[in-house]
């Protein structure tokens, strides 16, 4: 489980999130959505400790995130940054192999290259481990980012905005690959998405922010309404079913996904 308790960040006198509390149950995929600058990052960033809270208190499976060690803390949680930036020129298995670094300290064994070769495989990457990054796709590319974090085996998976950048096409085969981690691995998924109907078709749960404030909170059928997405997102919207999908739209008839 992931428990936050009343958790703030501010800067100098703007507070860009909280106070916020809630808990997120071990198992299935959580999204955190809302408009630009509602605080989802944030508070992502937070409960993975890249970013330090003003005030408050986080847990991740048991684990005092403030307190606990690095090591402690990359052997609980993994945690996919909203951009990857590296200066060395990297093959893609090496890149995967970072994420045993965790419970190896740079020397990895024979079991350490048995979770490399599993991850590689979960998001199709084997015919390409031996190419550098920047000869990928940037669907590929982000993928090899995914199977690091896979690669760590943590129970928790916290994923910000891992559909950046990418097409329509890249984009539902790397949702697929996210709802596979949580049926087929046991991870709990915890991921920002700006597209609401993305978040619908895939989570579980859906907590939604607004101004640095949670103001939504449950499964898609409780969130994909009319009156709840305007609170979320300030516009007149509306939902309706498709194929046995929810999807929501902006009055003009537009994919609520183009317009937010």
């Amino acid at each position: 489980m992931i428990r936050f308790d009343d958790v703030t960040k501010t800067y100098g006198d703007l507070t860009v999130l909280g106070p916020v509390s809630g808990e997120i149950r071990a198992g299935g995929v959580t999204s955190l959505v809302g408009s630009n600058g509602a605080g989802k990052s944030t508070l992502l960033t937070i409960i993975g400790r890249l970013l330090q809270p003003t005030s408050g208190r986080i847990e991740v499976g048991g684990l005092d995130v403030a307190n606990a060690s690095r090591r402690e803390l990359a052997r609980t949680l993994a945690i996919l940054r909203q951009e990857n930036h590296l200066t060395a020129r990297l093959r893609v298995e090496e890149l995967v192999t970072f994420g045993r670094f965790p419970h190896t300290g740079g020397r990895a064994t024979l079991q350490d290259r048995e979770h490399v070769q599993r991850a590689l495989e979960f998001l199709d990457l084997v015919p390409f481990r031996d190419r550098f990054l920047d000869q990928l796709s940037g669907g590929q590319r982000q993928r090899a980012f995914v199977a690091m974090t896979i690669a760590q085996d943590t129970d928790y998976l916290l994923l910000d905005e891992p559909l950046n950048n990418l097409d329509l096409a890249h984009a539902a085969n790397m949702m697929r690959l996210v709802r596979r981690a949580a049926d087929e691995l046991g991870k709990t998924v915890v991921m920002v998405v700006h597209d609401i109907n993305v978040a619908a078709a895939y989570s579980d749960r859906i907590i939604a922010l607004r101004d640095g404030r949670i103001v939504a909170d449950g499964g898609p059928a409780e969130i994909m309404t009319s009156a709840t997405l305007a609170d979320v997102f300030g516009l007149h919207i509306d939902v309706h079913e498709i194929d046995g999908q929810l999807v929501a739209m902006h009055h003009t008839g537009v994919p609520l996904s183009v317009v937010a």
